[in-house]
């Protein structure tokens, strides 16, 4: 496939490229605020940025793409909003099944499927069908957050103690580790936020503890290739020691 953004692709053949990129999508409703439009456009402006970072990724070289795409607390939203959202992101995943193949990237969800209205868990897991034999992953966390996460791996190890199959002096990191939602990805390498918003969101709370952070004050839906570089020179010119010296 032809590149499309050469200056990505100049920072990929330097090697330094996180593998793993997560963003927190923030910014959405003030985007739209701005404009006098409803929230809803904002989401919908949103879901072009996606889109459009997916073409990003690529070019740069990115293997893991991780997207906070909406939290067990967002459910607390109106219900016109709600409802919104999540026929946007159905229709997501059908206008860009093309791409997705074309593309070669694997879909994954992350978070309670339980929660999530059954024709849309129906269209995400046969496109996590589709895809599983791709290497580049396009991760949504759905109905996501780190403590159900947490919550998540702490009932899988329980049960693993109570059938006899695990001692419990043997639990560690990497047990944790192993029972989380896609236990096989590694730890995201850079964090991005959009829209300013300095805290983590209940995003990632395990895989986090030495991400690098990058904040801009752009708002998602204005989120573009130049910001994207921006934040990946600024990964690349940071001295990532893991505690050490």
């Amino acid at each position: 496939m032809a590149v499309e953004y050469p200056e990505l692709a100049e920072l990929a053949a330097t090697g330094r490229v996180p593998r793993h990129i997560a963003v927190i999508m923030d910014g959405n409703g003030r985007w739209a605020k701005m404009r006098g439009l409803p929230r809803l456009s904002g989401h919908k402006a949103g879901s072009e940025t996606v889109r459009r970072l997916l073409g990003y990724c690529r070019d740069a070289g990115v293997d893991y793409l991780t997207l906070y795409a909406f939290s067990t607390e967002n459910w607390g939203r109106p219900p016109e909003e709600v409802s919104g959202l999540m026929q946007l992101l159905g229709n997501f995943i059908a206008d860009n099944e093309k791409e997705l193949l074309a593309q070669q990237i694997r879909l994954r969800l992350i978070g309670r499927r339980e929660d999530l209205p059954a024709e849309l868990l129906g269209s995400i897991e046969r496109m996590e069908a589709a895809t599983a034999g791709f290497k580049r992953q396009l991760l949504v966390a759905l109905s996501y957050s780190g403590r159900s996460e947490l919550v998540h791996a702490a009932r899988q190890i329980a049960g693993q103690v109570k059938s006899g199959a695990l001692d419990p002096q043997e639990i560690g990191e990497s047990t944790i580790a192993a029972n989380l939602y896609a236990p096989d990805v590694p730890d995201p390498d850079l964090i991005i936020r959009t829209s300013g918003e300095l805290r983590v969101s209940n995003f990632l709370l395990w895989q986090c503890a030495y991400s690098e952070f990058y904040v801009t004050p752009v708002l998602w839906p204005d989120f573009d290739e130049a910001t994207f570089a921006d934040a990946i020179k600024a990964y690349m010119a940071r001295n990532r020691r893991y505690g050490k010296v």
